[in-house]
Order: structure tokens, then sequence, then C-alpha cells
């Protein structure tokens, strides 16, 4: 992150600000657990793990604009476009993005070699663009105030959320010298399992917790018209999904022959989160 007595100071500074608050830094700690998973050294995880925190911060920072979510509470602390303005909010957005993108085809310690680092930056741009996590953040604007089935919502939210978990896993797997086909087959399937049980817990979360304890307004889904798991399925049957999801992710493990328990961990964390 560039310091924020270098210029221009106030975009810096803004950009520490939306990166540095603090979070549960799940992305992260998935591409650390996927490249332990497949024996990556540790010091090549680091720029891929910055990359998808990046993009998951910039993300954020859009998500609570005005135009989009109207938020004004993000991990207990005021909202980027609070703290500063909704221009520098967006321009914030757009240079974490680059940045994200900057250091992954940018040799440093550890270097990966190019051919691993295009296909990092092809994974991490097609998670984030119009097919992943953009193209279901306009389905759930689109969304507010319909009725949307089960499948739908779940096709929703394998963009919006899944991609980018997905992208998380994929990219820790890459730096490993064990990436086969087919472990990399299982670490996407246990991902796309672990996205899907993350948003319906935040769903349940929403309805279910507190401003202080979210670090985010609570309600704030029902205030939109949001589709949510529990607007859709009820709340009982959510916490009954988002199980089986933990089960499937599990499951989705121990048929792979690498070391998943750092993985099975970061599972039942998912499922047990409260904020």
């Amino acid at each position: 992150m560039p310091g924020s007595d270098t210029g221009p100071s106030r975009l810096h500074e803004a950009m520490r600000y939306a990166c540095l608050n603090g979070g549960k830094r799940i992305r992260a700690m998935l591409v650390y657990a996927a490249g332990r998973a497949v024996g990556a050294d540790p010091v090549r995880l680091d720029v891929p793990a910055c990359a998808v925190e990046l993009i998951h911060a910039y993300s954020l920072v859009h998500d609570d604009l005005p135009a989009m979510d109207d938020d004004t509470l993000r991990r207990g602390r005021p909202t980027c476009h609070i703290a500063y303005d909704e221009a520098t909010a967006i321009l914030v957005g757009d240079a974490l993005q680059s940045l994200a993108f900057e250091i992954l085809t940018t040799p440093r310690g550890g270097a990966l070699p190019d051919t691993v680092r295009v296909q990092m930056v092809s994974e991490l741009s097609y998670a984030a663009g119009h097919a992943g996590m953009v193209g279901g953040q306009i389905q759930d604007i689109e969304a507010e105030g319909e009725n949307l089935s089960i499948e739908q919502l779940n096709g929703l939210h394998h963009g919006k959320t899944g991609a980018l978990i997905r992208a998380a896993v994929t990219l820790g797997a890459l730096c490993g010298k064990d990436a086969r086909p087919g472990t990399i087959s299982g670490l996407r399937h246990y991902a796309g399992q672990i996205g899907l049980a993350f948003q319906i817990i935040d769903d349940i979360l929403d309805v279910e917790s507190d401003s202080a304890t979210l670090g985010k307004h609570s309600g704030a889904d029902c205030a939109l018209s949001k589709a949510t798991y529990p607007s859709t399925i009820g709340l009982d049957a959510s916490k009954d999904m988002a199980r089986r999801c933990h089960n499937e992710a599990v499951s989705a493990l121990e048929i792979l022959d690498v070391d998943t328990h750092m993985l099975t961990e970061i599972a039942d964390l998912v499922i047990n989160r409260r904020y």
C-alpha cells in the first residue's frame, strides 16, 4: 500500500482506510490454506492473498456508495464515502482494483513463473468482472423487491460472493507444486460450497444480529428489499441449507490426497461466524 505521506496523499490515506481497518480476511486465509494444501512456498502466497483482499476491499467501497447500498457503517467505522467523500471513494475503488493486478504482474519476493502469474490475472479478472462479482452485483440490484427462486438466488451469489472465494482458492492452488487439475477442481467445488454458506450466514446475521456485533447496519437487506435466503426460503431452512453447504464442502476435501486441515477449519469458521 502506498504511504499516506506520499502524493496524492488524500487518495492514499483513503485507500489505507478502506483496506487496513479490520475485516475477517477470509479470502486471504483461503489463499494461504489452499496453497498450504498443495505444498506452496508460503512466501509465494503473499502476493495473491494481497491481490484478492484488494479486490474485495474495492468491492466493499463501491458497494457502500449511495448509488448502490447507500450504507454508512462498515467494520464498525464510517464507510469510505462518509469518512472522505463520494468522489474519493469511487477513485479509491478504482485504485485498489488496478493495484491488485499491478502486484500480480510485478515480480517480487517469492516470484512466480510468468505463466502462473498470467493464469492468476486471468482467474482474478474473470472472478471480479461481468461473469463474476460485478455481474452478481447488478443481478442483486435488479432483484430488489423481486421474488426469486432458490435457483436464481444461488446463481446470483455464485457470482457476487462465490466468484472471488473460488478465485482465492484457485490462486493459492496455482502456487503449489502439487496443483494437479483434479485437486484444483476439488478445491474449487469446496470453495463454491463455502461461498454459498458464507452468503447464507451473512443473510441470517442481517436478521438475527445487531449493528454493534456486525460492524455494519443490521436489517439493511430488509430495508432495501433485497432478495435473501431468509426472505426466499425462511430462516430455519436457510440455517439447514448453510449446514448442508458446509458438510458438502468438507466432504469435497476428504477425498483429496492433500493437507486440507486449514481449509476445514475455515469451513467451520464460516458456518459458525457471528459477524
